[in-house]
């Protein structure tokens, strides 16, 4: 950001026919500019607000295109195809620049947290880790996008407690569409059969197939729709 600093790129955007994405409000100021992975630049920072809330998003040039996916496990693409929140207790991922991909439970919803600038209110608190340049990134739970890190205590060594700012309210109060899959896959996901079933309970070491393959629970929970499978990785692995 600017002359300085780096945070992560949460979910892909658009404000009418202008693309970008969200991130935390602490990552910059309104004016602010980015430049991309490769060092190019990005967008500019059109709204921020920190603290408070801790809520941006930055609009991007043509040379970049919001798309509806979020960096996984390995790189691999992990679908976004809405902004429905989990409950207490659900399963969550983050993706961030620093760390990569780590997941861990939601612990409370519309909590606060006070940094040294001030207090953060509407925060849900999880034990997914982060580290220093994580901040922004976007948090998931199965295709649900959920928001962008705000910050936390420990790390991703010995663990710790982290604090994201929902995505709805961010995207309400910029008045930005997100940008989504519609079905939560990929264009062409398959004929999706196989005994995965949304709504049925499923304890961990359970075996399921889907679309010709087999994945191993790693954590119980009840199945929802956008939580096939190979959208994931926190709660399947391949078998």
């Amino acid at each position: 950001m600017g002359s300085g600093g780096r945070c992560s790129v949460g979910f892909s955007v658009t404000q009418g026919a202008t693309q970008g994405f969200a991130t935390a409000g602490h990552c910059g100021r309104a004016g602010t500019t980015t430049r991309g992975v490769n060092q190019q630049a990005q967008g500019t920072f059109r709204g921020s607000i920190f603290p408070g809330r801790d809520m941006a998003w930055v609009a991007t040039n043509a040379q970049w295109t919001a798309t509806p996916y979020v960096k996984g496990s390995g790189g691999q693409r992990v679908s976004v195809a809405g902004s429905t929140q989990s409950p207490v207790g659900g399963s969550i991922c983050r993706s961030g620049s620093t760390t990569g991909w780590h997941c861990g439970t939601i612990s409370q919803h519309n909590t606060s947290v006070t940094y040294p600038e001030g207090t953060i209110s509407g925060v849900t608190r999880t034990t997914v880790c982060a580290e220093p340049g994580d901040s922004g990134g976007s948090y998931i739970s199965g295709s649900q996008a959920q928001g962008v890190t705000s910050g936390g205590s420990g790390n991703c060594r010995s663990g710790g407690t982290t604090f994201h700012q929902p995505i709805n309210p961010l995207l309400q109060q910029y008045q930005l569409t997100l940008k989504t899959t519609g079905g939560g896959q990929d264009p062409d996901p398959g004929d999706p059969t196989g005994t995965w079933a949304a709504g049925s309970v499923y304890a961990a070491g359970d075996t399921v197939t889907y679309n010709g393959a087999t994945y191993r629970c790693l954590q119980p929970h009840q199945a929802q729709p956008g939580w096939e499978p190979p959208n994931t990785p926190a709660l399947w692995e391949a078998a």
